[in-house]
């Protein structure tokens, strides 16, 4: 039972926790809920911030998750450039750095990830970027305009998702671009060689240049500014500017520090705060979600542990937990799903099967036109697939996926047999 005097605390103002927060209230709940962002912004959406805000063809306004307003007419507290810096789950409270103490009955973790650093001498330099909250693609929005504007070089450390699409949303601006990626195609760990080349050529046709298999050593600069930036293998980048785009690294300091089970920063996750499938964490007072959260067994549970660092996980986890928090029986099993957009080309990725894990990779459609859907498949199972420039055939994947039907492989690939005719 929830009693309407209890206090739910949300902490971490992005996606997952504004949504668990209107959730609570969605569902019923009576009682005191307060969200504690670190930022002064009131909580807002991501991936524009890499796509659409980066670009200049979306407002800022459009990135917040809900107006200003409506937090007071929804009841919640919110605490705004508050950070928490204690969490005591024997005393059910938790300490913010404004000197406030906010005890608890239930709370959830939704404190997201940080940007992974570059370990290497130069990073002090006027000219290195990262890309995670508002601040810095507003700073990296005007960056990209200016170096458009002056013929200026951009170098990006890493080809995953945020490296590619700044680099698309650099190209844009006119800037030219250098992406230097230790290992020998773009998105390796999660396409792949095979796809991986797809997205190398895209990038070229627009101009960028790629260094594979080499990582950046040293940034060198003048008068405290970027000038050039130096990789092992003896290359020097001519660099205006640098993104470091390494992969983020969940913020597991808070719940490190209570005592809460955190997953190996060395492992196959990265780290995270580990969860049942019901999002609760070791302690039964409280749950993590979004990109913090290690699911235990995966979303099938049946499989390896997972964390997965992206906005539909957000978007359904946050709710999710809300939910369990208030005593409902949930149970997450959602496909892991992403998506991306680069250029004019759209893709969404859904499951998981990296490097190593499946068989073959199989094609229905045109991948020079991009225009197809991939599968990775391991004895006929689909273990995840992408659409790229299709459409609607997300949600027919992610059923392939979820059921573990086999199939016919010639059907699989044969672009003229609705995929929803192969469902079971």
């Amino acid at each position: 039972m929830v009693d309407a005097n209890e206090t739910f605390v949300v902490v971490g103002g992005g996606l997952a926790g504004a949504r668990a927060a209107q959730t609570l209230r969605a569902e019923g709940f009576a009682g005191r809920v307060i969200l504690i962002c670190d930022e002064r912004d009131h909580p807002y959406e991501r991936p524009p911030l890499s796509k659409g805000y980066l670009t200049g063809r979306e407002e800022r306004a459009s990135l917040f998750v809900h107006e200003p307003g409506w937090y007071a007419a929804a009841e919640i507290e919110l605490h705004l450039g508050a950070p928490a810096v204690r969490l005591d789950p024997q005393a059910r409270t938790v300490h913010l750095a404004d000197g406030t103490v906010i005890a608890y009955d239930k709370l959830l973790l939704a404190t997201g990830a940080e940007p992974r650093r570059l370990d290497v001498p130069g990073t002090d330099l006027v000219g290195v970027h990262h890309l995670r909250r508002l601040a810095h693609a507003d700073r990296l929005r005007t960056t990209l305009a200016g170096l458009g504007r002056d013929n200026g070089h951009l170098l990006i450390a890493g080809a995953g998702w945020i490296g590619l699409e700044v680099a698309a949303a650099a190209r844009g601006y006119g800037a030219e671009v250098t992406v230097v990626e230790p290992r020998p195609t773009p998105l390796h760990a999660v396409l792949g060689p095979e796809l991986g080349a797809v997205l190398t050529d895209l990038h070229e046709e627009h101009g960028v240049r790629f260094h594979f298999g080499a990582a950046l050593t040293e940034i060198t600069g003048q008068d405290g500014v970027v000038l050039a930036a130096q990789t092992d293998d003896g290359t020097e980048h001519p660099a205006h500017d640098v993104l470091a785009a390494i992969g983020a690294a969940p913020r597991t300091a808070l719940a490190e520090a209570a005592g809460l089970t955190v997953a190996d920063p060395h492992g196959p996750t990265g780290g995270g705060v580990v969860v049942d499938r019901s999002l609760r964490t070791s302690d039964p007072c409280v749950f993590a979600a979004g990109d913090v959260a290690v699911v235990c067994g995966g979303e099938a549970g049946d499989g390896p542990d997972l964390r997965v660092d992206h906005w539909a996980n957000a978007l359904h986890g946050g709710p999710a937990a809300a939910r369990a928090m208030l005593g409902q029986d949930v149970t997450w099993d959602r496909v892991p799903y992403f998506f991306s957009d680069q250029y004019d080309v759209s893709l969404e990725y859904s499951g998981y099967a990296p490097p190593g894990t499946y068989e073959e990779v199989l094609v229905r459609g045109d991948t020079g036109k991009r225009e197809f859907v991939a599968f990775w498949l391991r004895d006929g199972q689909v273990l995840a697939g992408m659409d790229v420039g299709v459409g609607e055939a997300t949600g027919p994947v992610q059923e392939l996926i979820r059921t573990g039907h086999r199939p016919d492989r010639e059907a699989l690939a044969d672009p003229g047999v609705p995929l929803t005719s192969l469902l079971p």
